[in-house]
C-alpha cells in the first residue's frame, strides 16, 4: 500500500483507506494480530472502548516496531460513557489503556439522542486540545447527522457505518458526499457471509481472487475506507492483498445490484437513539 492509498478526511488529516479492525478480537490474541497486521503493511488500526482490547492493541503496536507517527489509531466512546464529562473521561481512559498520548480519530460509537450535544461539545474540546487529530461518528443516519450538524461547531470528519453489498445505503452515501463527510465501512466481509453472495463469487472467479478480496476492493474503488477484521495470519494477509487487481465497470455494476437493504448489525434508529 502506497501513500496514494490514503484519503484526506476533514481537518486535513490523511487516513489510510484500508484499516485493520479488532472487533471481538480478545485480549491475548489481539496483540499478535495487530503486530502481524502492521508487519504486513496495514497502517490504520481500529478499536473501541467497548471491545475491551485497547491494552492489547497498544501492546501490538509497540511490539511491531512501527513508529507511532506512521500508524493511524482510531478508538470510540461507548454509549454509557457519553455526555460532556463522560466523553472526556472516556478518552483519557482509552489513551491510558492504549499507552498513547493521542489518537488519530475519536468516534462517537452510536447516536444517543439524550447526550448528543454534550458528547459533541466534548469531542470538539478534545480535538482542540490535540488529544485526537480528528473527530467523527459511527452508525449515524442522515436525520441523526442533521441533528448533529445543527449544534456542531466542528462537523464530523467521518461516519463509520455498516456497509457491504447487501447494505449499500444509497441515501446515506449521497448525504455524506453532499456534506463532505467520509464513509468508512464496517462489516465489509458481511460477518463472514461474503461467500453467500453470487456476484462476489462470480467476480472473484473472473479475477482469480477470493470473494472477501472482491468485497474489500469494491469498497475501496468507491472512494471509501474499510476495516476488515481477522486474527488469523493468512486472512490478515489476504485481506490486505487487494491492490494487485481492479474491478471493471461490469464488476462494479453487478455487485451494486446485490443491495438488499439487509442489516447484519443493529438498526441505528432502534439501538440507542430512542
Amino acid at each position: 500500500m502506497q501513500a496514494s492509498d490514503a484519503l484526506t478526511i476533514a481537518h486535513g488529516v490523511q487516513m489510510p483507506r484500508l484499516g485493520f479492525g479488532t472487533y471481538k478480537s480478545l485480549p491475548g490474541e489481539v496483540e499478535g494480530a495487530v503486530e502481524y497486521a502492521l508487519r504486513v503493511g496495514y497502517r490504520s488500526i481500529d478499536t473501541a472502548s467497548l471491545y475491551g482490547n485497547e491494552e492489547g492493541v497498544g501492546a501490538g503496536l509497540r511490539a511491531s516496531g512501527v513508529p507511532r507517527s506512521e500508524v493511524f489509531v482510531t478508538t470510540k466512546v461507548w454509549n454509557d460513557e457519553q455526555g460532556f464529562e463522560g466523553t472526556r473521561a472516556a478518552l483519557a481512559r482509552s489513551l491510558e489503556r492504549l499507552g498513547l498520548e493521542y489518537v488519530d480519530l475519536y468516534l462517537v460509537h452510536w447516536p444517543v439522542r439524550a447526550h448528543l450535544e454534550g458528547t459533541w461539545r466534548a469531542m470538539e474540546s478534545l480535538l482542540a486540545e490535540g488529544l485526537t487529530r480528528a473527530i467523527g461518528v459511527c452508525n449515524f443516519l442522515p436525520h441523526q447527522l442533521d441533528a448533529l450538524l445543527r449544534i456542531a461547531e466542528v462537523p464530523p470528519a467521518l461516519d463509520q457505518v455498516e456497509f457491504h453489498p447487501w447494505l449499500q445505503q444509497p441515501q446515506l452515501q449521497m448525504y455524506l458526499a453532499e456534506h463532505d463527510i467520509s464513509l468508512e465501512a464496517w462489516a465489509p466481509l458481511m460477518k463472514g457471509r461474503v461467500g453467500e453472495e453470487p456476484s462476489l463469487a462470480a467476480v472473484a472467479a473472473r479475477h482469480g481472487v477470493t470473494p472477501a478480496q472482491v468485497a474489500i476492493r469494491w469498497i475501496l474503488q468507491q472512494g471509501y475506507m474499510t476495516i476488515p477484521k481477522s486474527v488469523h495470519e493468512e486472512r490478515i494477509r489476504e485481506n490486505f492483498d487487494v491492490f494487485g487487481f481492479e474491478l471493471d465497470d461490469e464488476d462494479m455494476l453487478m455487485i451494486g445490484q446485490a443491495d438488499r437493504g439487509q442489516r447484519l448489525g443493529p438498526d441505528p434508529d432502534l439501538y440507542a437513539w430512542e
